[in-house]
């Protein structure tokens, strides 16, 4: 009882600060009046008033900045007292935003006495243009708004007949209203009871700690899942060596009476002792009639059947190190991590790997906490900066990896705010495209990055190529084909059709005859646009094509063919192309590459005493059980496309490279043949090509 009357005051605070909220006006003056009567004491609930009273002075500000187009004025306060979570995610300020940022680029225009003054209009309109192509780029697909997209382009807008309605004595006025009645709605948003607020927290705080046990839940089903596999076969091997004991009892009984062992015997029994992968190549390839045959061939087979498991790791003091320890420590233990998964073993051994940092979520993909190991990626340190952008990339570019990536957006936001911002490190901005590259291989995220306008950054980047390293040039303009190929994408380059058209045909005749394909297919992809079309053959680029056909040899010639005739197609749209924005996961071809060049040029090496890699690992971070097994997935399925046509699909540089074989910088897409494949593609497939066999009794 003495509890409840300690805070009797606040809580009857609250219940009045609600029902003042709620407009329950007849509810508070009783509530109020039996109070009173009770001798109850109502606290005042602080800084309520004040709260009004700033909220007004803000949205008086607001007004009037709108009213004087001062712009500057008017998006400072803007962006520092609307919400993040709303300008970004309400569909209504999103549309609200766009409508002021038209309003200031034409303010000039509408209230100027005369001609306005030039370099204010200018700048005015080049304010409006970043606007566009930068967050308002995620409004270009709809209708509504997509007419806007060329003001920046119109010499007079005012005399333009859409933008009719802009000039119109009505429209300011209207959008004014709009802006406060806006205004007036998250303001008193902002000033929310804090009753509602606790009953806010608290239901999501159920509804994540609900969602959390149901994921572990699902977890352990799928653990207990996997043990019972490895008991059931566990439980085979046992009863199969247990029949092969007895045999072998009563063999060395029948020695005892003078029976010889055959070589043939010793020889079915070895083979029931192995699996049967082993089987067939043991019962032609081994000598049982040599002694200490049957040892040395358990010794051999036992290597080459299982490749162990990597000891467990506690994630929970990994984690905590990675965000609280010293910037070196950090570095030392990001590079580990990725070594962990760059030179395991492909198969069973990586996929465990893989499958414990997921399962212990060792990015804090799903973390909500204000610190996570994600946020290392913005590191004031270079190297833990650079050593996290590498560990991402690792991730990446696995199949499982992209998937536990792409879960969160937040990976994806910060992946392109740091390709835009890091200047210092070349490497770092390297490893932050290349999982960008490899991210674009899934649908929502091509999606994702087509809405934040990275086809710009790509075209603005690519205009200088021979500044690029060979990586940064090869992963951009895989990236800008892979963005290519979605209906957004191109239409997204056809804003901007002149400067990317001039970009591609420059980087045509590039030394570096690696982006060869990813060229041409985003040439081929874009040109399926009417308007690029018009404007590629306004440029002469069937002329600049043809030059190359003189030049390159004849895989690059039949590409630059369908090219050329995709150039002179007259169709209004490809209709199967424009199908592509379906958000289907089933177009990911199962890529899991691991380059060379994630563990190039280490900055950081071990001084004497100092632990690094899989010994500080196993030496200070050694786990119990934190390793689970994970089902194989599907190969590789081949979409089929021919070689001699630009690339028509999503791929990754280092997926392309495995797929390819290059001969004469000829690129044959090997995994794409059938078995076997048909007449067309069996010049290609045949594997005494590579090998030197001269046979085609098999294929890739």
């Amino acid at each position: 009882m003495g509890d409840i009357l300690a805070h009797e005051s606040e809580l009857l605070g609250l219940v009045k600060e609600y029902l003042d909220f709620a407009e329950f006006e007849d509810t508070l003056k009783t509530f109020s009046k039996e109070c009173k009567m009770k001798g109850k004491p109502l606290s005042k609930t602080a800084g309520g008033s004040l709260k009004d009273s700033k909220s007004l002075i803000i949205q008086k500000n607001l007004v009037t900045a709108f009213d004087n187009g001062d712009q500057k004025v008017f998006f400072s306060l803007w962006e520092e007292h609307v919400p993040s979570s709303i300008r970004d995610h309400d569909s209504l300020a999103q549309k609200l935003e766009f409508y002021l940022h038209i309003h200031f680029a034409i303010y000039l225009l509408k209230h100027s006495i005369g001609r306005p003054d030039k370099e204010d209009l200018d700048e005015r309109i080049s304010y409006f243009r970043t606007y566009l192509e930068t967050k308002g780029a995620a409004l270009s697909q709809t209708t509504e708004f997509l007419p806007f997209y060329a003001l920046p382009f119109v010499p007079n807008p005012m005399v333009h007949p859409s933008f009719k309605e802009l000039f119109q004595d009505s429209w300011t006025p209207e959008l004014k209203l709009k802006l406060e009645k806006f205004l007036a709605l998250i303001f008193k948003a902002s000033n929310t009871p804090k009753l509602l607020t606790l009953y806010k927290e608290n239901g999501q705080s159920n509804k994540e700690t609900s969602q959390q046990l149901h994921q572990q839940l699902v977890e352990a089903e799928r653990r207990s899942m996997t043990y019972l596999k490895r008991y059931n076969k566990i439980q085979a091997d046992y009863h199969n060596l247990i029949g092969v004991t007895a045999e072998l009892v009563d063999s060395l009984e029948a020695t005892v009476s003078g029976k010889m062992i055959t070589p043939e015997y010793l020889q079915s029994v070895c083979v029931r002792l192995f699996s049967d992968q082993m089987r067939q190549s043991l019962a032609h390839s081994v000598d049982f009639t040599r002694p200490g045959t049957v040892r040395l061939c358990a010794l051999g087979l036992g290597k080459l059947k299982d490749v162990p498991l990597l000891p467990s790791l506690d994630y929970e003091k990994l984690k905590k190190d990675l965000i609280l320890g010293s910037d070196r420590l950090k570095a030392f233990l990001l590079q580990a991590l990725r070594w962990r998964l760059t030179t395991s073993h492909p198969g069973e051994q990586r996929e465990t790997v893989l499958e414990a940092y997921i399962g212990n979520d060792l990015l804090d993909c799903h973390s909500h906490s204000q610190r996570t190991v994600l946020q290392l990626l913005h590191s004031k340190s270079e190297v833990v900066r650079q050593y996290m952008a590498r560990l991402i990339n690792a991730f990446a570019s696995l199949a499982g990896g992209r998937l536990y990536l792409a879960q969160s957006t937040k990976v994806l936001r910060m992946l392109e705010e740091r390709l835009k911002e890091e200047d210092e490190d070349i490497v770092t901005r390297e490893n932050v495209l290349g999982a960008l590259q490899k991210f674009s291989l899934r649908r929502p995220l091509q999606t994702a990055m087509i809405r934040d306008g990275l086809i710009f950054w790509l075209i603005d980047i690519l205009k200088d190529p021979d500044c690029l390293s060979d990586y940064t040039l090869e992963y951009s303009v895989a990236l800008l084909m892979n963005l290519c190929l979605r209906s957004a994408g191109k239409n997204m380059c056809a804003k901007v059709a002149g400067l990317v058209l001039k970009v591609l045909s420059d980087l045509l005749g590039h030394e570096n005859h690696e982006i060869q394909p990813y060229v041409n297919g985003a040439l081929y992809s874009i040109l399926s646009i009417p308007s690029i079309r018009e404007e590629a053959r306004a440029m002469g680029m069937e002329d600049i094509l043809r030059c190359f056909i003189k030049e390159g040899n004849a895989e690059m010639v039949r590409q630059i063919e369908f090219i050329i005739k995709q150039l002179n197609s007259e169709e209004l749209l490809d209709g199967v192309l424009e199908s592509d924005d379906d958000e289907d996961e089933d177009d990911e071809e199962d890529h899991d590459t691991m380059e060379a060049d994630l563990d190039k040029d280490e900055l950081i090496q071990p001084q004497l005493g100092e632990l690094s890699g899989e010994k500080l690992l196993t030496t200070e971070y050694l786990g119990i059980m934190t390793n689970t097994g994970k089902t194989r997935r599907k190969g590789l399925v081949g979409v089929q496309q021919s070689a001699h046509e630009p690339l028509r699909r999503p791929v990754t540089p280092g997926g392309h490279r495995t797929a390819c074989v290059h001969s004469d910088r000829t690129l044959v897409a090997f995994v794409l043949c059938p078995h076997p494949p048909p007449p067309l593609y069996q010049d290609l497939c045949w594997s005494g090509g590579v090998t030197g066999q001269g046979t085609k009794s098999t294929y890739f």
